[in-house]
């Protein structure tokens, strides 16, 4: 099939070296060889330059590659098309999520999209906001899950669902048995935090800010695991997402508080690119992210 043959030119020129190419593509080198020979004969021309170190590509074989990288993409783009009419949902979603979401939502939103759409191929990274919002940015994830507000205007974000911040206290803690507390009460503290970047730490700094608050001490941690335990150890206390806690709240290893007239709320958003395709992939992701928040 031609589309095979342009592959394996496409790839043997991306990579400079036949070796690589063949283990890229999982064949044997002798049949990277014979696709190029192929297509040199029935071109009539001399494609690549072969040496010990690496390969070079000739004036033609320019003028290949870029019909070829054209000759790929529409080659996907009919498969998507033809796809869709039969109702399949194939390709490759790239996602992003910051750790509260990463941690928390999207193992349940992922597990029922892969069992609906199992010829997806699925891809995810969690990382911090900042790093999640760049990785959109460049192209390199489909769609980004982040925390909080951000002040981005080259990429499309749209809330999903509130998120509510709680504060968090070791159950021996002084304030620990109190059911109100007053913002005063949270003076002088040893506070638990996130590194900078991540949404939490963000909505922690915000809220501390607000509140006039003097830290006596900080500690930071780059998980929300880790800020955890270090509350539950006794080092400090944290402003940590109610999805995260209520595990630990449930079996009375940390203690959450309430505080007199303050709710500390934030969105919940994805982002994507203003300029890429919607591929039904991310179409059918994001509904279940909709989905999710219905039940949520």
């Amino acid at each position: 099939m031609i589309v095979d043959t342009m592959k394996v030119f496409v790839t043997v020129i991306e990579q400079k070296n036949f070796t690589r190419a063949a283990e890229i593509l999982n064949i044997s080198q002798p049949n990277v060889s014979l696709h190029i020979r192929n297509l040199e004969n029935d071109l009539g021309t001399k494609l690549v330059h072969r040496s010990p170190k690496q390969v070079r590509i000739t004036e033609a074989g320019e003028i290949l590659y870029k019909h070829a990288k054209q000759i790929l993409l529409h080659f996907e783009e009919a498969k998507h098309e033809i796809n869709d009419l039969r109702h399949v949902v194939t390709g490759k979603l790239r996602v992003g999520a910051s750790f509260t979401i990463g941690e928390y939502i999207l193992p349940k939103v992922l597990a029922e999209y892969a069992g609906q759409f199992p010829l997806v191929d699925v891809q995810i990274i969690i990382s911090n906001t900042e790093e999640v919002i760049e990785g959109v940015r460049s192209n390199q994830l489909d769609i980004g899950l982040i925390e909080g507000e951000t002040n981005c205007h080259d990429i499309h974000i749209q809330s999903f669902m509130e998120d509510e911040m709680i504060v968090v206290v070791p159950s021996n803690h002084t304030l620990s048995q109190m059911r109100l507390i007053e913002k005063d009460m949270l003076q002088n503290q040893i506070w638990i935090s996130r590194e900078v970047g991540s949404g939490t730490r963000t909505y922690m700094d915000k809220f501390i800010s607000e509140l006039g608050l003097i830290i006596k001490r900080s500690f930071v941690f780059s998980s929300n695991q880790g800020v955890k335990e270090a509350v539950k150890a006794g080092l400090g206390i944290a402003l940590l997402s109610r999805w995260t806690i209520d595990r630990e709240i449930e079996t009375n290893e940390i203690r959450a508080l309430t505080l007199k007239n303050k709710k500390i709320k934030r969105p919940f958003s994805f982002v994507k690119s203003k300029n890429s395709d919607e591929s039904k992939a991310i179409k059918m992701f994001l509904q279940k992210i909709e989905e999710f928040r219905m039940n949520n």
